[in-house]
C-alpha cells in the first residue's frame, strides 16, 4: 500500500513521516507514472477544493485511479454547500452547545488536525468534524447567535497555512493517525491483501450477533480470501473511506450508529452487511406486516394498531395475544397478553414510545425455525427452542440476567422443503444480503414471523453443520461484492482464494 500527500509544493509541507511520499499536486495530475492502483491513499492537501481547482482534479482523478482520496469530491461538495454544513451543524448541536458554551467571544475557530485539536478538551467536537467531512486538514467556524452556536463554515487548511506553533502537534497527529490499523502493519503483510474488511464489533454489546470466537473465524476465512480485516468501533466513521467493505456485527438499528455507518459505506461505495435498507424494513416490525400481506407471505394473523382502533384488537386478533413495538429485537419490546391480561395498559405503554404497533396472534410452538440465507440461497437452517418455562427464545428475567433456550443446527437437506421454501420468499423481498427469517410450523403449515438482517452467526451453534465453511461463504459473498464495485475479473479457483 502507497501512502501519498499531495500537496501545491513539496517544501511547503516539512513534516516527515515513516512511509508517506510527498509530492506536488501538478506532479500528482500529470506524471504517467503515477499508474492506478486500488492501493494507494492519497491525502489531499492542496489549498483550495474549489470546483475545477487542482485540488478538486487531485481528489477526482484519485478516484478514477482507483486510488482513495481524502476527502473525496463527495465530501468537497459538502464543505462548500451552506445549506449541509447547517444540517450537520443541527445534527451535532448538543455537542457545539456544551463545547462552546463556555466562551466569552461570540466567535470561534476549531482547527482539526486528522480528526484532533491542539486543545484536547474540543477534541470530541473535532473528532465529529472530521468524521462528516474527512479532509486531513480542516477549518470549522462557529458563531453564537441570540444565545446558540451554530456552525457556519468549514473549509480546508492548506499545508502552507498551518500556523508555526501548530507544526509539531500536526506531526504529531498525523504520526499517531498512521499508527493506527493498516497504516502500522509491517508492509509485507500490508502488500499480502488485496481488500480490506472492516468489522464494526463491540465485545461490550448485551447481545452481540457473532461471539469473539465467531469473530476470529472470519477474519481467519478473509485473510484465505486475501481480504485484510480489521474491527472497529463507533469512534471510527471517519475510517470508513480506509476500507473495500464493511461487515456490521454489532446489533443494527435505524435510530443507531450501525445505521449511519452503513449509509455512508454505502456512499462510500463500500460492499456492505447489512445493508441500509435492510436495516431500515428488518428493524420495522409494522413494514413487514405490511409486505407479508401484499406479497402473500403466509404470516401471523396481524393488526397494525394505533390510537383510533385499539378496541379492534381482542375481536380481530383474540386473546392471548402478542404486541410488539416495531423496533423491538432479541424479545425485547415484545409483550404477550393473556386473556385476564390489561390488553388497554400494555397497548398504552407501546404507543406512548411509537404511534403503530403490531398485535398479532399467539402461536405456541416449542421451537422456532431460523434459516439464514445470503445472496438469496439458504446457508443453514436451525431449531431455537423457548427458554425454559418460557414462550420466547430469550428470557430476560431483570436483573440483566437472561436465560436462552437451546440451539439445534440441522443439515440443510434434512430441513422440511416448505420452510425453507417460504424462508427464500420472505428474505427475498428485502434484498441479496445476508438475513435470518424465524418461521413457526404446525402440521403441514408454516408462518414467517420476522426477517432479520443481522442474525446471530455464534460458534458452536448456527455454524454445527458447515463449521468453518460457514465463514468462508459469507466472506466469498463479500469478496464477490468488491471484486463487481471495482470492476475487477480476478483469477482465482472456485473457492475465490487466489489461483
Amino acid at each position: 500500500m502507497t501512502v501519498l500527500f499531495v500537496v501545491d509544493e513539496p517544501t511547503e509541507w516539512p513534516l516527515e513521516l515513516t512511509d508517506v511520499s510527498v509530492i506536488a499536486a501538478r506532479q500528482y495530475l500529470t506524471d504517467p507514472d503515477i499508474a492506478p492502483s486500488r492501493g494507494t491513499k492519497v491525502f489531499n492537501l492542496c489549498q483550495s477544493y474549489r470546483y475545477q481547482s487542482t485540488g478538486w482534479y487531485v481528489s477526482l482523478l484519485a478516484a478514477a485511479r482507483g486510488h482513495r482520496p481524502f476527502p473525496g469530491v463527495g465530501n468537497i461538495v459538502d464543505m462548500r454547500s451552506p445549506a449541509l454544513v447547517r444540517v450537520v451543524s443541527e445534527d451535532l448541536d448538543a455537542l457545539i452547545q456544551r463545547m462552546l458554551k463556555p466562551l466569552l467571544s461570540d466567535r470561534f475557530t476549531l482547527s482539526v488536525y486528522f480528526g484532533r485539536n491542539v486543545a484536547k478538551r474540543y477534541d470530541p467536537l473535532a473528532r465529529q468534524v472530521y468524521n462528516l467531512f474527512q479532509a486531513p486538514l480542516l477549518r470549522a467556524k462557529f458563531e453564537r447567535r441570540k444565545g446558540s452556536w451554530t456552525m457556519t463554515n468549514v473549509s480546508p487548511i492548506a499545508s502552507r497555512d498551518v500556523p508555526d506553533n501548530h507544526r509539531d502537534f500536526v506531526l504529531g497527529a498525523a504520526r499517531e493517525y498512521f499508527a493506527k490499523g493498516r497504516f502500522s502493519a509491517p508492509k509485507r503483510d500490508r502488500d499480502r491483501y488485496r481488500y480490506d474488511m472492516a468489522i464494526l464489533f463491540d465485545e461490550d454489546d448485551n447481545d452481540p450477533p457473532s461471539d469473539e470466537r465467531a469473530i476470529k473465524k472470519f477474519r481467519k476465512a478473509a485473510a484465505e480470501l486475501d481480504i485484510r480485516t480489521e474491527i472497529i468501533d463507533k469512534d471510527d466513521y471517519g475510517r470508513l473511506s480506509e476500507f473495500d467493505a464493511l461487515f456490521i456485527r454489532r446489533t443494527t438499528a435505524v435510530n443507531h450508529y450501525t445505521y449511519r455507518f452503513a449509509r455512508r459505506a454505502e456512499a462510500q461505495g463500500l460492499a456492505v452487511m447489512d445493508d441500509p435498507a435492510s436495516i431500515v424494513i428488518c428493524s420495522n416490525k409494522v413494514y413487514l406486516a405490511e409486505m407479508f400481506q401484499r406479497h402473500d407471505v403466509p404470516h401471523p394473523k396481524t393488526l397494525v394498531v394505533h390510537r383510533d382502533n385499539i378496541d379492534e384488537v381482542e375481536a380481530t386478533i383474540g386473546l392471548p395475544c402478542v404486541l410488539k413495538q416495531p423496533d423491538s429485537a432479541f424479545s425485547l419490546g415484545v409483550t404477550k397478553v393473556e386473556p385476564s391480561g390489561e390488553l388497554r395498559t400494555a397497548l398504552d405503554e407501546l404507543l406512548a414510545g411509537s404511534d403503530l404497533v403490531v398485535a398479532q396472534e399467539f402461536y405456541p410452538t416449542e421451537y422456532d425455525w431460523r434459516v439464514g440465507i445470503i445472496d438469496r440461497q439458504p446457508l443453514y437452517v436451525s431449531k431455537y427452542h423457548m427458554a425454559p418455562k418460557h414462550w420466547q427464545i430469550m428470557h430476560h428475567k431483570g436483573g440483566g440476567d437472561t436465560d436462552y433456550g437451546k440451539v439445534t443446527t440441522i443439515p440443510l437437506e434434512e430441513a422440511p422443503a416448505h420452510v425453507v421454501k417460504t424462508a427464500l420468499k420472505a428474505a427475498n423481498l428485502v434484498g441479496d444480503g445476508l438475513y435470518g427469517v424465524d418461521l413457526k410450523t404446525s402440521g403441514k403449515s408454516c408462518i414467517v414471523i420476522e426477517v432479520n438482517d443481522n442474525p446471530s452467526l455464534e460458534s458452536g451453534y448456527e455454524d454445527k453443520v458447515l463449521g468453518d465453511e460457514l465463514y468462508l461463504r459469507i466472506m466469498q459473498s463479500f469478496l464477490r461484492r468488491i471484486e463487481e464495485r471495482r470492476g475487477v475479473a480476478a483469477g482465482r479457483d472456485d473457492e475465490g482464494r487466489r489461483a
